[in-house]
């Protein structure tokens, strides 16, 4: 049975989405102490976190990021929040998805299913997947890390998906609608400047480890991560 980490502190929604959720035989959990969400986090262990943003104390973009710092399950955000901005860096901070409120309950639903499919269901990696290696370039997906030789940066998860693509295609070109498909599951609300600026953070990563020019654009069609830094000192 799949667990659902509900982190709301308006006890009426919380208490409409357990109620919905257990519908569809899932275990679910409201937090009650927003001071402890990590550690509530880590008692339970959810397999997907419904996370609101205007939260007691510290907001949920904070959560989001102690989470990841602790796994990359699911992360949706659930917000009164409209504003582009806001889902950018709802994104940014290491969300999945985003849902506004008020929002349909059938919505939720199909949102949970689908983030349950991508990590753990059909359309997820392989447990044995959770490193990535090419030319001496190491993606770890579990721990948000890429390293070669002794370097090693941090990663947000949606870099870290973007790299994911690239180095599994490794020269080959991969489609700017390909990179949405694998990285937001609802595309309403992700334009090009999200990806471009995504991108940009992604090639400043490398740099970081000392690799330039290696995440290519290829005008009209995508992006190509050439492996220069092959043979290099």
């Amino acid at each position: 049975m799949f667990k659902i980490f509900i982190v709301e502190d308006d006890p009426s929604i919380a208490g409409m989405l357990r109620d919905y959720l257990h519908r569809f035989d899932y275990d679910t959990f409201a937090a009650v102490d927003f001071d402890t969400i990590k550690q509530q986090f880590e008692e339970y262990e959810p397999h997907l976190v419904l996370l609101d943003i205007n939260l007691p104390k510290f907001d949920g973009y904070y959560w989001c990021r102690q989470i990841r710092s602790l796994s990359t399950c699911p992360i949706i955000f659930i917000s009164a929040r409209e504003g582009k901005m806001d889902q950018v860096m709802a994104l940014e901070n290491g969300g999945d998805d985003y849902i506004t409120k008020p929002f349909d309950y059938d919505i939720v639903i199909a949102k949970v299913m689908s983030q349950l499919r991508r990590a753990y269901g059909s359309y997820a990696s392989g447990t044995g997947d959770r490193t990535v290696s090419v030319a001496g370039l190491s993606l770890d997906k579990e721990r948000l890390f890429l390293s070669i030789d002794e370097s090693k940066v941090e990663l947000s998860l949606t870099e870290m998906k973007i790299l994911d693509e690239l180095m599994g295609r490794m020269e080959r070109i991969v489609s700017r609608d390909r990179l949405l498909e694998k990285i937001w599951d609802d595309q309403k609300f992700v334009d090009d400047n999200t990806l471009n600026v995504y991108v940009t953070r992604v090639r400043k990563k490398l740099q970081m480890l000392g690799i330039e020019d290696a995440l290519q654009t290829v005008r009209g069609q995508g992006y190509r991560l050439v492996p220069h830094w092959e043979g290099e000192a």
